[in-house]
């Protein structure tokens, strides 16, 4: 997958901007983080990639072509937003061969995929035979990420995926996706509360406040204490 670029970019409700973004560039094979509080803007962003919602002006572009109303990225993307990603009335491995189907994979090499997430997944989900609906928030979102990522896609588009997870599942996820991020060359954006989090996996982090990009940093080279301490004041 070749670069990806914002141009322009704007998603307004009512009298508000939502999103506001003249342009933004992301690097193939990047691992970027986008950090913000809430109504920042980043799931707003995150549903413009994936042409889940419209904007009111300017285009995200993959391959230098408008990523709204085309086909030509779907096959290439993995993602995971919210539960309503998940066909509840599966149960997780129905799911995962049926995701594994539409990507064009076999049982054979869905099966194959599924054992290098056998830790993250757990016996909770493995070989449980619980329906997605019956499972606790984490583990639905444990399904979600598994089902993103075994697809091998060259774009991979996470919505706050460490939220639910226990410590444990939270040093795993991150261990997988610096992995793949290294080994395949996967290009990702993951979106966060937790700067922490994301520092400790990507090689940018980009800071939405009301829509807008106020910090594009580079860590470890950038001071993220300024962030800490941007936060800090937000919260006087």
């Amino acid at each position: 997958m070749d670069r990806i670029r914002i141009e322009q970019l704007k998603k307004q409700y009512g009298e508000q901007f939502a999103l506001d973004i003249p342009s933004l560039d992301i690097a193939p094979g990047s691992l970027t983080g986008i950090v913000g509080n809430n109504g920042a803007g980043k799931t707003t962003l995150l549903r413009l990639f994936l042409d889940l919602i419209e904007a009111t002006e300017g285009e995200v572009l993959i391959d230098d072509k408008a990523v709204a109303g085309s086909e030509h990225w779907k096959h290439r993307t993995g993602s995971f937003l919210d539960e309503g990603f998940l066909i509840d009335f599966l149960t997780p491995e129905e799911f995962f061969h049926f995701t594994g189907k539409v990507y064009g994979m076999d049982k054979k090499a869905v099966d194959e995929q599924l054992k290098g997430f056998d830790r993250f997944l757990g016996e909770e989900i493995n070989g449980n035979n619980k329906y997605i609906r019956n499972l606790s928030t984490g583990n639905k979102q444990k399904v979600g990420i598994v089902a993103a990522m075994l697809v091998h896609p060259e774009l991979l588009i996470l919505d706050e995926p460490f939220n639910f997870l226990d410590p444990s599942s939270q040093i795993i996820i991150r261990k997988l996706l610096k992995a793949d991020n290294e080994a395949r060359g996967t290009t990702m954006l993951i979106s966060s509360h937790n700067l922490n989090h994301l520092t400790e996996i990507c090689s940018r982090v980009i800071l939405l406040e009301r829509g807008k990009v106020v910090k594009d940093l580079h860590p470890p080279q950038d001071d993220l204490a300024e962030v800490e301490r941007y936060f800090s004041l937000q919260a006087e």
